[in-house]
């Protein structure tokens, strides 16, 4: 199955939706906080984030899902920044720590670079661009110069959910495979401890999107992701990630065939300490609980981990070269 965006660049498409969400960097509305600065001059909004990519870390991952990491790993790009401050973030270091983030800004062509590099070099299944959701405009560009230098492989927008769903449409026939966190069910909470007091509703309208757009998970005859929507869905301790609410929708709103992640994986790290709800991790009952509720649902596609999960899944961006060696 050859990625769409090959056809879309032959045909100037491409070229076309770049230039379209690049003029949108001028008053950036690109994803929900639409804080409206100028971007092509480098001012910066909620994201910390001007008018080049930022790219903390890339390598080959093979701690996605079985369907993403496959046998030689997922072709990995960690942008840096983010435009949520979820006070648990695993990512924090690059995430959080803008000032430090402006010195990996790269240009276009070098982005490009990286992508066949993963592709090439590595050998990697998918391009996995994770925290796309700020950098769109500037990934599209880079598809322009990587598409003419070979770039063959799927992509793979991991991303937390808060996408604008203008900004996904433009995505639709480039984008093969969506990757989106589901985090809350209460925008209450969504407030408190990520500060995106829309997220409910965001994050749906986008899931909703992505799934018009690419339909449910299609796999090769190795099992490997080609196209297709998977929801992952962190448990947090105390009901907070709202499972109930959530799954219930999914099953509802999207499809009760819908490939699930459910992620034990939570682990209190950055702010997560300060806030007693937050401050422990998940018990045995608790992620049972879940697993129970999508079996009640008929929800039966997707990956369950292990309790001890965060053992394996927590990064370090700082001091390794590999984030998760």
């Amino acid at each position: 199955m050859e990625p769409g965006y090959i056809a879309l660049y032959y045909s100037g498409e491409l070229e076309h939706r770049a230039r379209r969400l690049e003029a949108r960097l001028a008053s950036c509305d690109i994803c929900p906080r639409e804080c409206r600065v100028n971007r092509l001059n480098d001012e910066t909004g909620f994201c910390h984030s001007g008018r080049l990519p930022i790219v903390s870390s890339l390598c080959a991952h093979h701690g996605e899902e079985p369907a993403i990491s496959g046998s030689r790993g997922s072709g990995t790009i960690f942008f840096g920044n983010c435009n949520l401050r979820c006070v648990y973030c695993q990512n924090y270091q690059i995430s959080q720590d803008w000032q430090k983030q402006r010195s990996n800004e790269v240009d276009y062509h070098t982005l490009a670079e990286n992508m066949l590099y993963l592709q090439d070099e590595i050998g990697c299944h998918n391009i996995n661009l994770v925290s796309p959701s700020h950098f769109v405009p500037q990934i599209v560009r880079a598809l322009t110069d990587a598409v003419p230098m070979g770039l063959k492989l799927p992509l793979v927008y991991n991303t937390n959910g808060y996408d604008s769903v203008r900004t996904l449409e433009d995505l639709s026939g480039i984008v093969n495979i969506y990757l989106p966190d589901l985090k809350y069910a209460s925008d209450v909470y969504a407030s408190q401890f990520s500060e995106a007091p829309d997220y409910v509703a965001r994050s749906r309208q986008s899931i909703k999107e992505m799934y018009r757009q690419v339909g449910g998970l299609v796999t090769d005859k190795s099992g490997l992701a080609q196209q297709g929507l998977i929801i992952r869905h962190l448990i947090l301790p105390d009901g907070l990630s709202g499972s109930r609410d959530s799954l219930n929708w999914l099953a509802k709103e999207i499809s009760r065939r819908v490939t699930i992640s459910a992620m034990s994986q939570y682990h209190p790290v950055h702010q997560a300490d300060q806030f007693l709800l937050l401050s422990r991790s998940i018990s045995p009952s608790e992620y049972q609980e879940v697993l129970d509720i999508m079996e009640e649902l008929g929800l039966k596609n997707g990956w369950t981990q292990k309790m001890d999960a965060h053992e394996d899944y927590l990064p370090d961006f700082e001091h390794k070269e590999h984030p998760f060696l």
